[in-house]
């Protein structure tokens, strides 16, 4: 009797554990939907056209139909591309105005080098202001300009706009969003808006430097300083909550920049501002967990799991030396060999990691279970299948709704060329921190090594390495995701390598199309 009531309340707890999961699994599907649907419909009621300047790929966001309108051409900042400018874009064009995005030399699917030295202002930054001449030129000659023209830049982008709007004074307006530029002078450009991330210390000086020009000092946040009917106009906002890339999402930088135009150039449409951020959310959240349950499908590789089963002492020897030693082994190598910033030196930073971590397995050679027979069909099935899902879930939608990231023609190569110096890293890794008991929080503390070797490379090389400073929150946020989705490809399938090879060419991919190739 006592064992039937046993099997009736395991048969009811099975029951109830799979209702969970189909629950959760449907909430998920409904949030990636809603968040795309959202997402895909951020532009209805406008016109989206792609075109090119002289190589250059622009688009056009205009209402239809379109009055003849002011027109503001947005450049996006160092490693960006014009997707990352969408919400401003489709917040101006629901406002009236004609907008233009664009690539940047050596940028997204720009297919021309960044040439010029990016350290001197009659290098690349000369080029890129070239670059926005003609993109201006090309906007304001479209049919539905009126003739004016605003400019709006982020980060990097905002020294080429402050030095182009103060050679052509027929600018009416620059919006400056995470300005740093030398160029602003207390009179130019004309009527100027600075937006700055709460959480950006030292960009809120400059901006608050910049205003005291035309305060005479002591300027405000949220005051206007000078003369908006005479050119003279000045105002800094510090959106509140947000960093160097959450202010391209902000609300209140979006609302800023709309309202700030619209006083420049007496306009009253103010249409509700595209923060996309809740919508992201939802997709990406939802695609995770969907790709959790899609890992059940992967194949099972191994009978009994396989990996090193380190001890927290090997974990510790094989996690720190390696983080140690890179940086100082790498500090005066001749790394810098790919045409994109600092992406020479970011591969052979993962490959002498991997290869350091990979000699302390070797040392710690007792360490790890014998394998059984592999199934190496299997292993290739589940790498394409992982790789595949993540491309078309997470990176195909990243390339839509935030960033360029599919490969132009001239990337392919850099994919490859970082892929294999990324698989020793990877393979290594997750070797390290795989097992049948392996150490909760392994996985968290060698990726936390990793982090702190570069920190330290960076500190080293300060001048050199500078860029990495972009990419190490990438970084860090793509060990999260990739690695929550790694642990779940391994309880699946029971071996490491899937998940090694999958995340080797994923963040290959990811490295090759962030950064700008650069021409020599």
């Amino acid at each position: 009797m006592r064992g039937a009531t046993a099997a009736r309340f395991a048969r009811s707890r099975g029951r109830g554990a799979a209702l969970a999961r189909g629950l959760i699994f449907a909430v998920a599907v409904l949030a990636a939907c809603v968040g795309l649907w959202r997402l895909l419909t951020s532009t209805d009621g406008l016109s989206v056209t792609r075109s090119s300047v002289a190589g250059t790929p622009v688009t056009i966001f205009e209402m239809v139909p379109m009055k003849p309108a002011p027109v503001v051409v947005i450049a996006h900042g160092f490693a960006g591309s014009q997707q990352l400018m969408q919400p401003f874009a489709i917040t101006l064009a629901r406002s009236g105005y004609l907008v233009v995005t664009y690539d940047l030399l050596g940028h997204g699917r720009n297919p021309m080098p960044l040439t010029g030295d990016v350290t001197k202002v009659e290098g690349a930054t000369a080029n890129l202001v070239r670059q926005l001449g003609m993109v201006a030129d090309f906007a304001r000659a479209l049919p539905g300009s009126d003739g004016r023209l605003a400019v709006l830049g982020h980060s990097m982008a905002t020294d080429v706009i402050m030095r182009y709007a103060v050679a052509h004074p027929d600018v009416s307006a620059t919006v400056a969003i995470s300005m740093f530029s030398p160029a602003v002078t207390a009179t130019s450009p004309k009527d100027l808006l600075i937006v700055v991330g709460d959480w950006e210390s030292g960009l809120k000086r400059e901006a608050l430097r910049a205003a005291d020009l035309a305060a005479g000092g002591n300027a405000q946040e949220g005051e206007t300083y000078g003369s908006i009917a005479g050119g003279s106009a000045r105002r800094v906002i510090f959106a509140d909550h947000v960093e160097h890339v959450g202010v391209l999402y902000s609300s209140e930088s979006l609302a800023a920049a709309r309202d700030w135009l619209n006083l420049v150039f007496t306009r009253t449409i103010s249409a509700p501002v595209e923060a996309r951020g809740l919508s992201l959310g939802l997709f990406f959240v939802g695609m995770l967990i969907i790709a959790r349950f899609a890992t059940g499908l992967l194949p099972r590789i191994m009978r009994q799991p396989v990996g090193a089963d380190a001890r927290w002492a090997q974990l510790a020897v094989t996690g720190v030396v390696p983080a140690m030693l890179t940086p100082l082994i790498l500090w005066k190598a001749p790394v810098d060999v790919l045409p994109v910033p600092v992406g020479g030196y970011l591969a052979a930073h993962f490959l002498l990691f991997g290869l350091l971590t990979a000699g302390g397995l070797f040392w710690f050679r007792g360490v790890g279970a014998k394998a059984d027979a592999l199934d190496w069909r299997g292993i290739a099935g589940a790498i394409v299948a992982v790789t595949l899902f993540c491309l078309a879930g997470i990176y195909l939608p990243i390339d839509a709704f935030i960033t360029s990231f599919v490969p132009t023609s001239g990337r392919w190569l850099l994919v490859v060329t970082m892929a294999i110096g990324l698989l020793p890293y990877f393979i290594a890794d997750e070797w390290l921190t795989r097992g049948t008991n392996a150490r909760k929080g392994a996985y968290f503390f060698t990726k936390i090594c990793f982090l702190l070797s570069l920190a330290a490379a960076i500190a080293l090389n300060l001048e050199g390495l500078f860029f990495l400073i972009i990419i190490v929150p990438v970084i860090l946020v793509f060990f999260t995701m990739f690695g929550l989705i790694s642990s779940w490809v391994y309880r699946r399938t029971g071996h490491p390598a899937v998940a090694a090879m999958a995340n080797a060419l994923l963040f290959a991919w990811a490295i090759a199309v962030t950064f700008p190739i650069l021409g020599r």
